[in-house]
C-alpha cells in the first residue's frame, strides 16, 4: 500500500468544503428562513462509530441543501460541481435523493498501524446520514465502480455482517474504503482497518465515543438546534501535535454553533477533573468603564478585576490552548498584544506587577486603530478602588525615572497630568552660521479623574476624544449593543473586536489570518464584529461564547 496517498479522498474534502461554506455562509441564508436552518438534534448521531481515544471529532447537523439560498450567488452550485467532477459522479442525481441531515468527520486514530518506523498515518473516518439506505447503497456501488473503471483495483468483504467495498488505487487517485452500515449512514475511511474499527466501536459500546464520561459531560453543554459541533479530546490533540504541555488543565473542548437574529454564536465548553476558580465575580451587566471607551474603538476589553489573571484558570487556558496550536504561547501572544507589549519595553513596567496587581475594580482597555499608522492610540480606564491612588502614584514615578516630567494641562476645563519629553529639532538656517535648533514636547501618556474612575490615554488626541464625545461612547454604539445581547448573562465581561476597523492591523500582527480570510472569503467579507466573553457557573468547566455579528443580519 502506498501509505502516502491513503487519505481519505475526494468524498472527505467534499464534506469538509461543504460544512466550511455552509457554516461560514450562514448569513445569506439567514435573512430568508432562519426557522428552516435549526436542527433537530444538537448530538452527532455518527459518534458510536468513533473511539473514544479519537482527537477530534466535527459534525454538521443540518442537509446541505436546506442552504438553498445560496444559489441565487451560484456558490454551492459551484461548489458541489467541481468536488464531484473527476469521479463521474453527479450530485444532484447520485447523493442528494439519499443525504440525510448529518455530516460528521472524525480523525479515528493518530497511526491507522501504530508503526512508528514507516511515519505516522492518521485515521480519517466520513458518516453521512442516509434518509434511504437503498439509495445509498447504490451511490456506494456506483463511485466504486466508477473508480475501478480509472484503474483501481477493488476488493469485497463481509465484515460481521456488513459488506466493505474498498480498493487498492492508481496513482492518480486516493485510496478509499466505504460501507453502508444499518439503515442510518454510509461511512467512508482511508483504510479498511478505519472501517472495521468503525464497526466494532458500534458492536462494543464502551469502546465508542458515546460511553466517554467526558463526551457525555461536554454534550450536556450544548445549546438546543446547533448547527454545527465539534469535539475535542484535548491531551490526544496535543500528543498529534508532537506536543509535551507543561501544563494540562483542561481534558477536552465541546463547540457548538447556531443561528441567532443578529449572527451567528459559537459556543464553547473546556471540561476537566479539577475544580476551578473563575478570575472574577461575575458581571450583571457591562462595566461603567465602558462609557469611556469611543465608539470608534476598534478592539475593547471590559471587565472586572485584574490582579489575580496570572493565575487564573483562563491564563492557564490560554496558555494550553496556544501551545497546543502553536506550540509556545510566547509568540501568538506577543503579537496579539503587541501595542502593550510595546509599551511594557518603552516605560521598562512590567503589566502584571505595575498595573493588573492594583486593578481589583472594573476595567477598559481599547485601541483606536487608524489607516495612517502602523501602531493604534490605546485607553485604559480603571474603577477608583483600594490601591489605585498609589498605583497611578507609582506610574508616575516609573515616568520620572524614565526621563518623563509629569506636567499639568487642562482639556475643556478637565485637569490631566501629562507624562511628556523634551526633544531637539534642527533645521535648516536661511544665515551662513548653520543650523537653528527649536525644542519639541512629546507626550508620552495622559491620565485624568472622571467620575469614579482613572483613565490613561497614549495622547492628546485620544484624551480630547474621551473628553468632549461623552454621549458618543461604545457602549451606546448599536453594534456592540447587538453583539453583547448575544452573550448570556452574568458573565467575565467582554472582549469586542470591530473586524471593519482592525482588520488591517490584525493582519499586520498576524499574517496567517490572511491565508484564513481566503480560505472564508464569503465569511469574512460580510464579518462586521465579533464578541467574545466567558461564563457559567459549573466550577468543573469553562463556558464561553464567540458571537459573529455580520453585515446582513
Amino acid at each position: 500500500m502506498n501509505r502516502q496517498r491513503s487519505s481519505i479522498g475526494f468524498i472527505v474534502a467534499g464534506a469538509i468544503a461543504l460544512l466550511v461554506i455552509a457554516i461560514a455562509s450562514f448569513y445569506w441564508f439567514f435573512a430568508k428562513s432562519p426557522a428552516n436552518l435549526i436542527a433537530s438534534t444538537s448530538q452527532a448521531g455518527a459518534a458510536i462509530f468513533v473511539s473514544k481515544l479519537s482527537p477530534v471529532m466535527v459534525s454538521f447537523l443540518a442537509n446541505p441543501d436546506s442552504l438553498q439560498a445560496l444559489e441565487r450567488e451560484e456558490e454551492l452550485s459551484k461548489l458541489k460541481t467541481s468536488l464531484f467532477a473527476k469521479s463521474g459522479i453527479n450530485y444532484k442525481e447520485d447523493i442528494q435523493p439519499w443525504l440525510g441531515n448529518e455530516i460528521t468527520l472524525a480523525i479515528t486514530t493518530l497511526d491507522i498501524d501504530r508503526d512508528l518506523e514507516n511515519g505516522q498515518q492518521p485515521g480519517y473516518l466520513l458518516a453521512l446520514a442516509t434518509k434511504q439506505p437503498e439509495k445509498s447503497r447504490e451511490f456506494v456501488e456506483l463511485l466504486f465502480s466508477k473508480r475501478a473503471l480509472s484503474g483501481a483495483n477493488l476488493a469485497v468483504e463481509q465484515y460481521k455482517g456488513i459488506k466493505l467495498i474498498s480498493d487498492n488505487s492508481q496513482p492518480e487517485q486516493q485510496l478509499l474504503a466505504g460501507a453502508v452500515v444499518g439503515e442510518g449512514f454510509v461511512l467512508f475511511a482511508n483504510d479498511l482497518k478505519v472501517l472495521r474499527d468503525a464497526i466494532n466501536n458500534v458492536q462494543a459500546p464502551d469502546l465508542n465515543l458515546t460511553s466517554s464520561p467526558e463526551y457525555q459531560k461536554a454534550t450536556k453543554e450544548l445549546p438546543k438546534g446547533g448547527l454545527a459541533v465539534a469535539f475535542l479530546n484535548l491531551p490526544i490533540v496535543a500528543k498529534w501535535q508532537g506536543l509535551e504541555l507543561p501544563e494540562q488543565l483542561y481534558n477536552s473542548q465541546i463547540i457548538s454553533l447556531a443561528l441567532n437574529p443578529k449572527g451567528l454564536l459559537a459556543e464553547t465548553t473546556f471540561l476537566t477533573s479539577s475544580e476551578i476558580v473563575p478570575p472574577s465575580a461575575p458581571l450583571s451587566k457591562p462595566v461603567g468603564a465602558l462609557r469611556y471607551i469611543p465608539a470608534s474603538a476598534g478592539l475593547a476589553i471590559s471587565g472586572s478585576n485584574l490582579s489575580n489573571l496570572g493565575d487564573s484558570d483562563l491564563t492557564k487556558l490560554w496558555r494550553q490552548a496556544t501551545a497546543t496550536l502553536y506550540g509556545s504561547g510566547e509568540d501568538v501572544i506577543s503579537r496579539l498584544a503587541k501595542p502593550l507589549a510595546d509599551v511594557q519595553k518603552r516605560w521598562g513596567i512590567n503589566l502584571p506587577e505595575d498595573i493588573f496587581s492594583w486593578v481589583q475594580g472594573e476595567y477598559a482597555i481599547a485601541l483606536l486603530p487608524e489607516k495612517e499608522q502602523t501602531t493604534p492610540h490605546w485607553i485604559f480606564v480603571v474603577e477608583k478602588s483600594e490601591g489605585v491612588e498609589k498605583g497611578v502614584a507609582r506610574l508616575d514615578a516609573i515616568a520620572s525615572s524614565n526621563g518623563l516630567s509629569i506636567n499639568p494641562l487642562t482639556i475643556d476645563q478637565q485637569k490631566i497630568s501629562a507624562w511628556t519629553e523634551l526633544t531637539t529639532a534642527t533645521k535648516k538656517s536661511d544665515v551662513k552660521e548653520g543650523a537653528t535648533f527649536s525644542i519639541e514636547t512629546k507626550v508620552r501618556g495622559l491620565h485624568t479623574t472622571l467620575g469614579n474612575y482613572e483613565i490613561f490615554t497614549s495622547d492628546l488626541e485620544t484624551m480630547d476624544e474621551i473628553l468632549t464625545t461623552k454621549d458618543n461612547s461604545i457602549i451606546d454604539n448599536p453594534n456592540f449593543k447587538d453583539s453583547i445581547a448575544a452573550i448570556p448573562l452574568p458573565n467575565q465581561g467582554y472582549i469586542y473586536l470591530d473586524w471593519t476597523k482592525s482588520q488591517n492591523l490584525l493582519e499586520r500582527q498576524v499574517p496567517i489570518l490572511k491565508l484564513v480570510e481566503v480560505l472564508g472569503k464569503p465569511f469574512f467579507n460580510n464579518l462586521r464584529s465579533l464578541t467574545v466573553s466567558s461564563y457559567g457557573t459549573d466550577t468543573r468547566s469553562l463556558k464561553g461564547g464567540v458571537f459573529f455579528k455580520l453585515h446582513n443580519s
